[in-house]
């Protein structure tokens, strides 16, 4: 396996070309870039634009495997407004275009969230539509749409992330499943399995279950996964792709956190330097 950072890990002060160097000093393989209204990689850039981070990447040996963004929330493709549902479309079809220019093969997307005017069966409905359309536009790019469980009250389960991926029946819809937002209810190393060759790509962040809410996420080995239990679970899937970190990093010495990031999942996916002590109990 490859290991990689999300671009939003890097410390805020540091420009992408920066936090690229950083990164690539700390171990890491690839950068995972983040597509916004009005950031760094955002939707109006011209493909010109967009191709310069690909450059930059390629100048310092660093893959670019995989696009994510946070603009799902703001549109989701549930929302009971059409507006929204169209702009949401209009989203994912440009991250594809943009994650193609950059020579990535998945898009990150938040599949729907469930709300007081959206029941879940309606937001089940409403989101199989609209990603099974979608579906055509992610061939077209080949580009890969890649789910995320996420805290949205949405596809809370394994059993259900799964179902939900056949019933589109597009290979270009998969999941991209993330580690750590799923011990605050099951064990990662379960849904892994149960998803078995539906993973398409991999976020890893720890969690601290004592606390419970999103001040509980943490750096790889500072929480409660049992990350040997869910890197023996990747490799008996036959997953060989890339883990990208997502994490909060270290609010002082950021590049530090970054640095100990590399360290941390270089031995536990890579191989590199001692075998780390596991966490947790297993299954």
């Amino acid at each position: 396996m490859k290991i990689a950072i999300n671009a939003w890990s890097f410390p805020s002060n540091l420009t992408i070309p920066q936090g690229l160097k950083i990164a690539k000093r700390a171990g890491f393989d690839a950068v995972e870039l983040n597509l916004s209204e009005d950031e760094y990689l955002r939707l109006d850039m011209s493909d010109a634009e967009v191709a310069g981070f690909r450059i930059s990447a390629e100048n310092m040996s660093l893959e670019l495997r995989s696009v994510s963004s946070g603009l799902m929330w703001k549109y989701p493709l549930t929302s009971p407004d059409p507006g929204v549902v169209t702009r949401a479309k209009e989203i994912v079809r440009r991250g594809l275009e943009v994650t193609r220019i950059l020579g990535a093969d998945t898009l990150l997307v938040v599949p729907g969230v469930v709300e007081p005017d959206v029941p879940y069966d309606v937001a089940f409905k409403r989101s199989r539509e609209a990603l099974g359309e979608l579906a055509a536009d992610a061939k077209r790019r080949k580009v890969c749409i890649g789910i995320e469980n996420v805290w949205n009250k949405f596809l809370l389960s394994p059993l259900e992330m799964r179902d939900f991926i056949d019933t589109i029946g597009s290979e270009w819809v998969q999941a991209y499943f993330d580690v750590g937002n799923v011990l605050v209810s099951g064990y990662p190393q379960h849904w892994i399995r149960i998803l078995g060759g539906r993973i398409k790509k991999v976020h890893v962040k720890d969690f601290h279950v004592s606390i419970g809410n999103l001040a509980g996420f943490t750096n790889p080995l500072q929480g409660d996964v049992d990350w040997i239990a869910v890197r023996n679970a990747l490799r008996e899937i036959g997953y060989d792709d890339v883990v990208t970190a997502e994490i909060p990093g270290y609010k002082t010495m950021g590049d530090l956190g970054v640095r100990h990031a590399g360290e941390a999942l270089g031995r536990l996916f890579k191989g590199t330097g001692r075998e780390p002590a596991s966490v947790g109990a297993g299954d």
